[in-house]
């Protein structure tokens, strides 16, 4: 198949939480698309609803008091927001798979973490027990985990941290899935076992094809793992383009404060740049572009009128009314 087509598509997605303050907009007409066997990174702040994306592609939100209230979700071309529970099910570590941030609270402390690649085995294949645990012991070598024939019976606080994580990676690879949602999947790991985690994925990304969620906060990460960008915040969209793209001409304001808060080794400051004020809360969004509070290049159109998700550049979009501006106006 052509590497470009669009294995998942996210459309108009929007996914609200009703609460006695008030309605939480966590994800507001989101949209967006992922290539065959490309990375797109999901990136923005802690609150920005990128968590809230990946569990409502996979209809994991809990109702109440969360709800999907608008848009597609097109796997292939299947609207997953029109399936019955029961096949959605069966997408959920089968044609979807996901690895989440913290391991040690996704794995199941009183089964061994055989016991838990040999489930989603026998749930999506319909293997005999003994099947599935040889294709257990397989998923776990190809993860990197020394000695499977014996990890395969060690219950998950027997593991390292990093080795849990390649546990969740064989979790959700098992059934060899066409997506893959990677959320946050390194926050808890020091620096080492981070990079072998991500050079892992990379590798199997490859050798499976797959379509490749990465959500994550860390611009560096994006660098090294992405081919394509969309940067979120406050529940929409920002900005989103090819990854050099991005790195090399930023076209909204927040993506641009971004890039100046990484710390560089060239550079001697006494301190990081920061981005002014907070992420607003999702029950308390600013009217028309909201990200104008803390932004310097507001201008009374901002306050006033809602910027759109449009391409100023080739393959490239920017939610932004100064995104033509924005080179002269922030270096």
């Amino acid at each position: 198949m052509d590497d470009d087509s669009k294995v998942l598509e996210v459309a108009h997605l929007s996914t609200y939480f009703y609460t006695a303050e008030g309605v939480a907009r966590a994800v507001d007409d989101v949209s967006f698309s992922i290539r065959r066997a490309k990375t797109l990174a999901l990136v923005g702040e802690s609150g920005c609803g990128k968590s809230v994306t990946a569990l409502s592609i996979m209809r994991l939100v809990s109702d109440p008091p969360g709800r999907i209230v608008s848009g597609k979700v097109l796997l292939e071309g299947e609207d997953l927001m029109l399936l019955p529970e029961s096949r959605m099910q069966s997408v959920r570590g089968g044609r979807i798979g996901m690895v989440f941030q913290e391991p040690m609270t996704s794995l199941n402390p009183v089964f061994t973490v055989g016991n838990q690649i040999m489930e989603a085995i026998r749930v999506h294949e319909n293997a005999s027990r003994r099947e599935a645990r040889e294709r257990a012991i397989e998923m776990m070598r190809t993860v990197h985990l020394p000695s499977p024939e014996e990890r395969i019976d060690s219950y998950p606080h027997e593991l390292s941290g990093g080795q849990q994580q390649r546990v969740m990676i064989a979790m959700a690879l098992a059934c060899k899935p066409t997506v893959l949602i990677a959320d946050e999947p390194t926050t808890a790991l020091d620096v080492t076992i981070q990079s072998q985690i991500l050079a892992l994925l990379e590798g199997l990304r490859e050798e499976f094809r797959m379509a490749v969620l990465f959500i994550t906060h860390d611009l560096a990460v994006v660098a090294e793992t992405a081919h394509d960008v969309a940067v979120m915040y406050a529940g929409r969209i920002a900005e989103t383009a090819e990854v050099k793209a991005l790195f090399r001409k930023p076209l909204h304001p927040y993506t641009r404060l971004l890039f100046r808060s990484i710390p560089r080794a060239t550079e001697r400051r006494k301190r990081l740049d920061t981005i002014e004020g907070q992420v607003p809360s999702p029950l308390h969004f600013p009217p028309a572009c909201r990200f104008h509070p803390r932004c310097p290049l507001v201008t009374e159109r901002c306050r006033a009128e809602e910027p759109q998700l449009r391409e100023v550049e080739t393959g490239h979009f920017a939610a932004c009314h100064r995104s033509e501006e924005i080179e002269g106006l922030m270096k």
